[in-house]
Parts: structure tokens; C-alpha cells; sequence
């Protein structure tokens, strides 16, 4: 670790010389090239592996099933928070940015987990919680002293404890004031000082002062510490929401700007994901890629959600009903595309721990299923698979509040179960802990596992690793292939849409719902026929009609079909 800590110094002297003033939103960034082939597999590592037999699973774990999740075609793991945390928010409250939670190990167990993952040319990202900490952080019981210290300015404060604006917290402190949460009260929000502050608020620091200032530095030597260990990059969690009170996003992009500068200065293959929901903002601000999920209006929700889960709806569209609408998604998709260009990308999840997984209330079957993942897998961008979709893991409605997962709007923790790698009812974890730590033993039993579909070939599992084959070998189908929606007007079944990169192209027809559609779809760029690389469900009919250019389609329920236009 000697030599983790030097090189650590070395290079934070480096940056506090070259980085020093907000100049770095006249750089002209770059993309490292790898991405555009990356495919990721987010791991929730205390659902994961359990190796000691403590019922939490642990960085080792996560090591002896790299081989796994590279036989999916997966090539990049994201991992959630992995830092020494109170755990009030399942890690998303951060004690220590230095050092791994002892439940998951050491800091040399995460750099062997590193080496491995570049043995099998893997790569990872950690989680970086960069916009606060925990309360039981050494940093926040600093600021907290009645006497000016390095930490007094670490964090937001009032100048009364009288004074207690909205989202500001009060206690017993020995400063007068009160402290800016983020999110649960044990989460005292990190000064990045406010993009337009009020003059009015002496709390409100312009992102220039010296207390957001060393801020930027900290973020920037926390990162360098696990790049110079081997890490490859960073997804943010909640990447925007750090400069407050930032309508216009000046602030933010003088921060990001700043980072990014530094960061692909020092390491110019290392990624920087945002969580925004918005690749729009994201990219311009300066991170390479951004999710499109269930924030805002990005129509995610529409495709996905039910009746059941963490966030809920009436009516989606992979649903048996047939009864939803792709048009917000597919106006965000082609938004996000036409304004980041190629200066970053986008990743669709299949889910990830904050909402439900694809397995949810209805939509519970290998067809249906199927369905929901090959639309994720033949879409632009990056691709990411949430450990256990690949298998069709269910999200588990009714669990008890565990970890902070339970929000006003649901709970979270029904996508935070354990990975169900054999038919036990453990799976991997102490059958104590499963009882008392996520579900009910008994609900475990006959669930979908990986030991079970390894030796089906007309599993999820083996049909996921299918999709993300044909992904590799098709370029149409890869990260910038273009992507064209063939939908008419109140015509919402099946989804229709085409792929192309240079001279190839390919058309996916999905109907997720439970009933057989006959309709007619208008194309502009003309074809001779349609060869079949994959199909799956019932036998689909097309026709092609030359003269006014139409498809003409018979798709049965539950059917997806992926051709080769020639």
C-alpha cells in the first residue's frame, strides 16, 4: 500500500499545480476508444458472492465469478458503493473514501479484484458518491467544532442554528448553525459552493471560494487514489446536483470541466459516468456517458414499469395488455442521439438497484422476458445488464425497510436480493442471513438460477448471451449504429425499428404483447428481403410490398424477430 500512497501524493501535487483555476471548458475532450465496445454488468456486491459465510457477499466473491461474467459477453463491471459506510443508505452514506467496507474486505482485496479483471482484459468502475458523505465521517465531526478547521467549510452551514432553510438539518453541534442534507438526514451534503447564490445567505458560497475549492481537490485525490490502484473509471452518483442552486448549469460545468481535465490528463483511458437521466446535460458538462432510466421524462418508465415495483404504473408497454405507448421514448432516444453526437454516449440499463427489475408483478415468464431484453440489447449505446436479469431474476414486493431502501414512493430492496447462482436456498449465502437480512428462505426455492439455465440451451441465460454475440458480431447492432423506429401514428404494436453502420442493416421486430398483431409499416431506404438471425416465439409473416414501400407484418404474441435487411 506504500507504493499506492506515494504515487497517491505524487499525483495530487501534480494536479493542485496544473489545475489550480476553472479553465478547463476550453478543452476539447476525447473519447477513450474502448468504451464504444464495452458492455457492462452492474454487480450490488453484499447481493453478489458471500465467500467467509457472514451472509454479506464480499469483494472475493465478486473475483471468483468474473469467469461468469465474462461467458455473458460482459466486459466491464460497474460495482455499487464499495467504501467504509455506515450503511443508512446501502453505502450511498460514505465514512471513508479511502478505505473499502471491512464487510467486503480490504483495499488489497479491491486492487486484487482490479489485476483479475485485466487478466481476463476486463475492466471496473467504482461508484463514486461525490456529493456527500456520512454523518459518521471523520470530515463532518471536524466541520462540526466550534473553532475554524480544514473541514469547517467541507460542508454547508448556517451562520444560526435558528436559521433552518428547506433541506437543512439541526442537532447538537458545538458550531452555531445548521448543516444541508442531500437526501436522508445522514447525509450532510459537500460544499461545491451554489451557482447563483444569495447574497442574503452567507452559507451560500460561489463555487470559487476557498472551502468548494478544496472540495474539488478532495474529489479529484479520491479519484486519483483508486486510479493510481487500478480502477478504471467512475460512475457519479448523482453527478448534477452537486453545485446548488445551478439552474443554468454554469457551476456545474466549471466543476465537471475541471475534473474531466484532470482526470483524462492522468489517465487517459479511464471513464467518467454520470447518473443524471439526461445525456443531454451530462455530456456537455463533461462525462463521456449517462444512463437514460426512469428520471424526468425520458419515457423509460412508460416501456417498463407496472402495476408492481419500486416506482409504479398502470400501463406500460412490454406488458401482455398491449395497452402502452413507445412515443416518449422513442422522441427522448432519438433527442439524446441527435444532440450528443459523438461526443459521448448513453446506456440503457436493463435495471439497476434504485427501481424494479425487467421479472416484475405480470411480466414474469421466459417469453416475456425475452422480449424486455432483447429490446435492451439491440438498442444503441452502451448496454448494461443488472446482475440476475440475465437469468430473470424477480423483484420481490413486501420486503421489510432494509439499508435505507424504502422511499416514499416504494421500496428498493426488492431488487437487492441475492444472486441466485444453484437451487439452494442460500445460493451462495448463509440461509440465516437470507432469512433475516432480505426474504423469506422459502421464497427462494424453485427460482431461476444460473446453475439450472447453464444447462438449458433455451434459457434467458443462454438466450442474453446470444444477443450480446450477435451484438459484437453485427455493427449495425453496436454502440453507434444508427437506430430508425418504424411506428405509424396510433399503430403501437409490435415495436419496429432498424439498425445501420455504414453499408449494413438490420430490423428488430418485437411484440411483447399477448395477442397477434397484423399491420403495414412504411420504410424509406429500400430492400430486397429479410434473412433471420434470431427469432424467438411464434413464426413471424412479412411481406414485402414494393410498391408504396410497406412491411407488411403478422407477428404472434410474445415474438421477436432480429433480420438482416438485404
Amino acid at each position: 500500500m506504500k507504493k499506492y500512497f506515494l504515487q497517491f501524493i505524487i499525483v495530487s501535487l501534480l494536479s493542485l499545480n496544473a489545475h489550480s483555476s476553472l479553465r478547463a471548458q476550453e478543452v476539447d475532450f476525447i473519447l477513450p476508444p474502448w468504451i464504444e465496445k464495452a458492455v457492462f454488468y452492474q454487480i450490488y456486491p453484499q447481493s453478489f458472492q458471500d465467500t467467509n459465510g457472514d451472509g454479506i457477499g464480499d469483494i472475493q466473491g465478486i473475483i471468483n465469478r468474473l469467469d461468469y461474467v465474462k461467458s455473458l459477453g460482459c466486459n466491464t463491471v460497474w460495482l455499487n458503493p464499495c467504501f467504509h459506510s455506515a450503511f443508512m443508505d446501502a453505502g450511498y452514506d460514505v465514512i471513508d473514501f479511502y478505505r473499502v467496507a471491512p464487510r467486503y474486505g480490504t483495499n488489497d482485496d479491491l486492487r486484487k479484484l482490479f489485476e483479475e479483471a485485466h487478466q481476463r482484459n476486463m475492466r471496473v468502475v467504482l461508484d463514486l458518491v461525490a456529493g456527500h458523505s456520512s454523518d459518521q465521517s471523520l470530515w463532518f465531526k471536524y466541520s462540526q467544532r466550534k473553532e475554524h478547521n480544514p473541514y469547517s467549510d467541507r460542508y454547508i452551514w448556517t451562520n444560526d442554528s435558528t436559521i433552518r432553510p428547506e433541506k437543512f438539518v439541526a442537532g447538537k453541534f458545538e458550531r452555531n448553525g445548521t448543516y444541508r442534507k442531500n437526501y436522508f438526514d445522514c447525509q450532510p451534503a459537500l460544499n461545491y459552493g451554489y451557482g447563483e447564490p444569495d447574497p442574503a445567505h452567507p452559507w451560500e458560497e460561489p463555487i470559487t471560494a476557498p472551502g468548494p475549492t478544496a472540495m474539488r481537490q478532495e474529489l479529484m485525490h479520491i479519484m486519483d487514489y483508486w486510479m493510481q490502484m487500478g480502477c478504471d473509471g467512475f460512475r457519479v452518483d448523482m453527478a448534477g446536483s452537486l453545485v446548488k442552486n445551478d439552474p443554468q448549469l454554469v457551476g456545474t460545468t466549471k466543476l465537471w470541466h475541471e475534473v474531466r481535465q484532470h482526470f483524462q490528463s492522468l489517465y487517459p483511458d479511464g471513464i467518467l459516468l454520470a447518473e443524471w437521466g439526461n445525456p443531454q446535460k451530462a455530456i456537455k458538462v463533461g462525462f463521456m456517458m449517462d444512463f437514460i432510466i426512469h428520471f424526468g421524462n425520458t419515457g423509460y418508465d412508460r416501456m417498463m414499469f407496472n402495476q408492481v415495483g419500486t416506482s409504479r404504473r398502470d400501463t406500460c408497454y412490454f406488458d401482455l395488455k398491449g395497452a402502452g405507448n413507445p412515443d416518449p421514448f422513442i422522441n427522448n432516444l432519438y433527442d439524446c442521439l441527435n444532440v450528443i453526437g459523438n461526443k459521448g454516449h448513453i446506456c440503457i440499463p436493463t435495471a439497476n438497484h434504485d427501481f424494479q427489475r425487467a421479472n416484475c408483478g405480470p411480466r414474469n415468464t421466459p417469453e416475456q422476458l425475452k422480449a424486455s431484453l432483447a429490446f435492451f440489447l439491440t438498442l444503441p449505446g452502451v448496454p448494461l445488464i443488472y446482475y440476475g436479469d440475465e437469468i430473470g431474476m424477480k423483484f420481490i414486493d413486501g420486503l421489510p425497510n432494509k439499508e435505507g431502501s424504502m422511499l416514499s414512493k416504494g421500496n428498493r430492496a426488492g431488487s437487492r436480493t441475492p444472486m441466485q447462482w444453484d437451487s439452494s436456498p442460500g445460493a451462495g449465502f448463509s440461509t440465516a442471513s437470507i432469512k433475516q437480512y432480505y426474504l423469506p428462505i422459502d421464497t427462494c426455492a424453485n427460482r431461476p438460477n444460473v446453475e439450472q439455465q447453464e444447462k438449458d440451451p433455451q434459457s434467458l441465460l443462454n438466450y442474453v448471451r446470444c444477443l450480446l454475440e450477435l451484438r459484437k458480431e453485427h455493427p449495425a447492432l453496436a454502440c453507434r449504429g444508427e437506430i430508425q423506429f418504424w411506428q405509424e401514428g396510433n399503430d403501437k404494436y409490435p415495436l419496429v425499428y432498424e439498425r445501420k453502420q455504414d453499408s449494413e442493416r438490420i430490423l428488430i421486430c418485437i411484440n411483447p404483447s399477448g395477442r397477434t398483431v397484423k399491420t403495414e409499416r412504411s420504410y424509406t431506404r429500400s430492400f430486397r428481403k429479410l434473412t433471420p438471425l434470431l427469432t424467438t416465439g411464434g413464426n413471424i409473416e412479412l411481406k414485402i410490398k414494393l410498391k408504396g414501400k410497406k412491411l407488411r407484418l403478422s407477428v404472434p404474441p410474445l415474438s421477436i424477430g432480429i433480420y438482416k435487411i438485404q
